[in-house]
């Protein structure tokens, strides 16, 4: 499993990051401070560190350099957002940089993409009782395994990485089958039946008015 640490003193910003990534499948650990952020970073193997820079004891940037020679990754989440902050943050060896307030989903969105390019990328999605294992692709509802067609499973992917996120049919059908959508919605209409049949999922995934599909969860 994917381990996150969270170097952030408000606890209620650390929560929120850590319910939303292990919903996610990630298992997170959260430190209050930056002296409980070095303890952790020096007794345990971290494959991302989601740091603020603002921190009591040491601060964020001090952080950073001890963390900068054990090569894990790492994302500046902060309210200093000015250009010259965000400079200066990735000059001294940040991987990414976030300004606060921010969407949730861009945070997902930017830990899943330093992943993919470390070659750490998270191989288990999880949704209720639905685990879909990304190299096997393999997936198991109640711990039984549920026998998905290709372009079955590879929708189901794409749905559960946007879930709550209304998908248009275009975009849908072009990242599934890879080719140019021509208005057709058969083919993807179908496959949708099928995967609501199969997981029992008739309650979550909704059909979006003159758009498309979403995962309700």
């Amino acid at each position: 499993m994917i381990e996150i640490l969270i170097v952030e003193d408000e606890k209620a910003i650390a929560n929120l990051i850590s319910k939303n990534l292990t919903a996610e499948g990630y298992h997170c650990t959260a430190a209050y401070d930056g002296k409980q952020g070095a303890d952790y970073i020096e007794n345990n193997n971290y494959d991302l560190v989601l740091l603020d820079i603002m921190l009591p004891e040491i601060d964020g940037y001090e952080l950073l350099e001890y963390i900068r020679p054990m090569g894990t990754p790492v994302i500046f989440i902060t309210a200093r957002g000015s250009l010259q902050d965000r400079i200066q943050g990735l000059r001294i060896g940040a991987d990414d940089y976030i300004v606060k307030p921010f969407q949730i989903g861009e945070l997902i969105a930017r830990v899943e993409a330093i992943l993919r390019r470390t070659g750490k990328a998270n191989q288990l999605l999880a949704v209720d009782d639905v685990e879909i294992h990304l190299d096997s692709r393999i997936v198991l509802k109640n711990k039984q395994n549920i026998e998905l067609t290709m372009k079955e499973f590879d929708l189901l992917v794409e749905l559960v990485r946007n879930k709550n996120v209304a998908l248009y049919r275009e975009r849908l059908y072009e990242r599934v089958w890879g080719e140019p959508f021509t208005g057709e919605t058969r083919t993807l209409d179908s496959h949708i039946q099928r995967l609501r049949r199969k997981l029992g999922w008739d309650d979550k995934i909704k059909t979006v008015f003159r758009i498309g599909y979403r995962l309700e969860v």
